[in-house]
């Protein structure tokens, strides 16, 4: 850890953090019946209006200032610097499957755990508002579009209202049921991958299925790149470099006997290091053209960048570590990293960020059965709530360090 942390946690930051729990503790009761209000209404990326609304008349005496069009901001504190705390207002398109009482009613359902984050979050603002003393202010971030493109990171980024409240570091917490539950990963450096998607059109000559040999069929000419994609990763890529190419849709053809004119298929690039982002690009483009040109055919490459990597601030973690002992939470010995994605990678830009995954997961958490994000039966336990709003109150004391 370093000389820095010889005396660290100070009695200062660890007071603050009992305050902060003491008036946590509190709001549990609350926050488990804001969290159920939520879940039973999800609202889809870019229709968060209706759930931003719950929130802020929860959030009575907060002035809500709006960002990235259904988002909204709060500040509880002094001005000057401050510390941003993110959670993410969206659900997905899942009819879910868990037969609670609490239930979506739509066809929507809070399957990643934001329902979770909301929650913890609206405990810690609410218990922030009861500490006298403040040292830096404490924002809370309710962000729109984390499920889709374009990117409701990236539009708060862009709307420059985190540089106009000072803030000096952006944490976040995310429910993970890989993680043994009450167990949190921080670990410095990259923790979540880049994540890019890339459409390619094969177009050949249409024809009659039962004369192959007077028509240019694109059906296996899309079948040679998908197989020729997984050995872009297999033979090009560091084999100690995490990367994943995965196409997850394919379309051509309208009938049986038809051979079609154009095919296409859909997928997402998934990096850990910037230099193997650029590679894989260029490669996919390369191969697709080349290994249609091979067959008198042509395919057109159409690359979207998403979100970059989400890289751990060193120092943030060497900061809030401690805290989250001194609370009884355990930080894992192996920090907890995958090639999934989130926006908040786009915070780093404007400060110091840190993503802490809170576990939800039992004893075997590694086994390939166990119900994961976006499943339609995932539901965190109640408890998760408080282990999140800890390690989010842990992660605004840590990022006082360096708003200072």
């Amino acid at each position: 850890m370093g000389r820095m942390l010889t005396t660290w946690p100070s009695e200062r930051a660890t007071g603050l953090l009992g305050e902060l729990v003491t008036h946590l503790d509190q709001q549990l009761p609350h926050a488990r019946a804001l969290r159920r209000e939520l879940h039973r209404h999800p609202d889809l990326s870019g229709a968060e209006r209706p759930t931003a609304d719950r929130l802020r008349h929860a959030l009575p005496n907060l002035r809500a200032t709006r960002v990235a069009d259904t988002g909204f901001l709060v500040r509880v504190g002094p001005p000057g610097p401050a510390v941003a705390i993110r959670a993410e207002l969206d659900a997905l398109p899942l009819v879910e499957r868990t037969g609670v009482e609490w239930t979506s009613t739509t066809d929507a359902m809070h399957a990643c755990g934001h329902d979770v984050h909301l929650a913890a979050l609206w405990a810690l603002l609410q218990a922030a508002r009861h500490v006298e003393d403040l040292p830096v202010g404490l924002v809370g971030l309710f962000q729109p579009r984390e499920e889709t493109q374009p990117s409701g990171a990236e539009d708060v980024v862009g709307s420059q209202l985190l540089t106009e409240h000072e803030v000096r570091a952006v944490v976040g917490g995310h429910v993970q049921p890989r993680v043994p539950s009450g167990v949190v990963s921080t670990g410095a450096g990259a923790v979540n991958a880049a994540a890019d998607q890339f459409d390619i059109v094969v177009r050949g000559q249409p024809g009659h299925g039962a004369y192959p040999h007077v028509a240019l069929d694109p059906v296996p000419i899309l079948a040679a790149i998908v197989t020729g994609l997984q050995e872009l990763v297999s033979r090009t890529i560091d084999p100690v470099h995490p990367a994943v190419i995965t196409v997850g849709r394919i379309q051509a053809g309208t009938a049986h006997n038809i051979i079609a004119e154009t095919g296409s298929l859909h997928g997402v690039i998934r990096t850990m290091h910037e230099s193997d982002r650029t590679h894989l690009h260029a490669a996919i483009r390369r191969f697709a053209e080349h290994t249609a040109a091979a067959r008198g055919a042509t395919a057109d490459v159409h690359i979207i960048v998403g979100d970059p990597v989400l890289n751990n601030d060193r120092r943030l973690v060497q900061f809030v570590d401690p805290l989250l002992a001194h609370l009884g939470l355990p930080v894992a010995h192996e920090p907890f990293r995958s090639c999934g994605a989130d926006d908040f990678s786009h915070y780093s830009r404007i400060a110091p960020i840190l993503m802490m995954f809170v576990g939800t997961g039992g004893p075997s958490t590694g086994a390939r059965h166990r119900v994961g994000l976006h499943h339609p039966t995932f539901l965190p336990a109640e408890e998760s709530i408080r282990h999140l709003a800890l390690a989010l109150a842990a992660g605004y004391v840590g990022g006082v360090q360096l708003a200072r």
